[in-house]
């Protein structure tokens, strides 16, 4: 499939897939959406100190490197883990601005690091955050009771309706600790009846640029 790099209404940018007519990121603004829906409503809505994340859909790696920058200022812990079927290409990411629009040139050797490391291995990117790889499909995820946090970023239900089934919200619900949140910039009636149907406790949260509403569920039992 096709695939071209964009600028989103902030300045920063996104890979496009013009068959789909979806794109990574929010073209409202990749990185404001980031930092409203996996920030803002996630990471600050987890108050310990040590955190497991699982990022559904590691793409432009985006997510993790504002929650490294994160760790930076709050010195958080964060054994984070993206789950990723089809890595983005090397000349691709070169193409990324977002160590400069984030104004964070000290930290572009880490962005750098984070896309080299290998798959499939622990790798500490800093003290205070571990980063796992993981190439492999949704449907395949086996964790229990592991993860405090999920970023849930996979591609739209208009496109890949199946992974915002009851079945990957089942694996979804499985993988986080109890009380365990999953955040994502989804808010389709089905995408919320999907989770709740499976255990979440659903919230509809004010949406980033662009979107009126997101969605954030909780794991209370």
């Amino acid at each position: 499939m096709k695939r071209k790099i964009i600028v989103t209404s902030d300045g920063s940018t996104t890979i496009h897939l013009p068959g789909w007519n979806e794109s990574y990121h929010s073209t409202h603004g990749a990185i404001q959406e980031a930092y409203h829906v996996f920030i803002d409503m996630g990471y600050k809505a987890i108050t310990q100190q040590d955190v497991s994340i699982l990022e559904i859909g590691f793409g432009t790696g985006l997510n993790a490197f504002i929650t490294f920058l994160e760790t930076v200022k709050d010195a958080k812990h964060i054994n984070y883990v993206g789950v990723e079927a089809y890595p983005v290409k090397e000349d691709e990411l070169l193409a990324l601005n977002y160590v400069s629009e984030l104004e964070t040139r000290n930290f572009a050797h880490k962005f750098e690091e984070m896309h080299l490391t290998p798959w499939n291995k622990p790798q500490k990117v800093s003290a205070n955050f571990t980063l796992t790889k993981r190439q492999m499909f949704f449907h395949n995820i086996t964790d229990e009771s592991a993860f405090d946090l999920i970023y849930f970023d996979a591609f739209g239900a208009r496109v890949q309706p199946e992974l915002w089934s009851e079945e990957i919200f089942e694996i979804m619900f499985k993988a986080l600790k109890p009380e365990g949140k999953l955040v994502t910039y989804a808010a389709k009636g089905s995408v919320r009846r999907a989770m709740q149907a499976v255990g979440f406790v659903v919230e509809r949260l004010p949406g980033p640029p662009g979107k009126r509403e997101m969605l954030r569920g909780t794991k209370t039992k």
